[in-house]
């Protein structure tokens, strides 16, 4: 199985200098992973010279980057804000694709009180298949997400709910657009069908985000193996699918690098058993 890691944990370091994105590749080669992944936030802007020593850096290291996260936001009440939100995705497409990512993870947007049901659906689907063609020409696989909340919103996601995941995942059929299932999230929403979602869109799966949470019904992040995410059924399930994308770390425990060492061991070691 193909392993990356999207460290949540050791974001304030890259962000506040103390880590490189040179560095934090490397140290993902060191403890056997296959390639690492990095947010959107992480890229600080789009100059040829930065763009450029971004790419050495990674071929230097040896080791691809597959993953870039990003989170439009296109269930906004404000029709001029969702334009915004296309351009600024459109902006992260070009840039994913100029750090030589293979995917880009999008969202539907956030959960605003003024966004009915049926809004929400129709703008994240029609927006996400906008971008489609875009991400073609660029060579950016977009995956959307069962989301949660990233730090940056105000909001949960509006397609937090499994019934909604479902219905765009459905409509975005037929697209270039694949999944990126996260594992914790269908218990934040507070259900614990997480294999029956998975099921129902495995054949749209790309990539597995390996995500833990202590608590249902709230995103709770913990060290991945320490909550209550059922990765070995979950593993077992992926195996008789014989599941072959990645499985993409995002390790949100807090521990520093010993804990996202920890995390790893723990997710090879659980797929090995399962």
């Amino acid at each position: 199985m193909k392993t990356s890691c999207l460290s949540v944990s050791l974001f304030p370091n890259i962000m506040n200098g103390e880590m490189t994105i040179r560095e934090y590749a490397y140290f993902c080669k060191s403890i056997g992973l296959d390639a690492f992944d990095i947010g959107i936030i992480l890229l600080k802007n789009h100059t040829p010279k930065y763009i450029r020593d971004i790419r050495t850096d990674i071929s230097d290291v040896g080791i691809p980057l597959v993953m870039v996260t990003t989170y439009p936001d296109f269930t906004h009440p404000d029709p001029l804000q969702r334009e915004r939100e296309f351009d600024f995705l459109v902006h992260d497409i070009a840039l994913a694709a100029a750090v030589g990512a293979k995917y880009l993870r999008v969202t539907a947007g956030q959960a605003h009180p003024e966004t009915s049901e049926k809004e929400g659906i129709a703008w994240a689907v029609a927006y996400l298949k906008k971008a489609a063609p875009i991400s073609d020409k660029y060579g950016i696989t977009l995956v959307y997400e069962d989301h949660s909340k990233p730090g940056a919103w105000d909001y949960m996601d509006f397609s937090n709910p499994p019934s909604i995941f479902l219905e765009i995942a459905r409509q975005l059929r037929g697209t270039s657009i694949g999944i990126n299932f996260d594992t914790a999230n269908i218990l934040v929403a507070g259900e614990d069908t997480t294999i029956e979602v998975l099921d129902q869109v495995i054949d749209q799966v790309k990539t597995i985000h390996v995500a833990e949470t202590a608590t249902k019904g709230k995103m709770d992040p913990v060290a991945i193996g320490t909550g209550i995410v059922p990765f070995k059924a979950i593993f077992n399930y992926l195996k008789t699918k014989k599941f072959d994308g990645w499985l993409c770390l995002e390790e949100w425990g807090n521990e520093g690098t010993d804990g996202v060492r920890r995390a790893v061991d723990f997710v090879k070691e659980t797929w090995e058993k399962a």
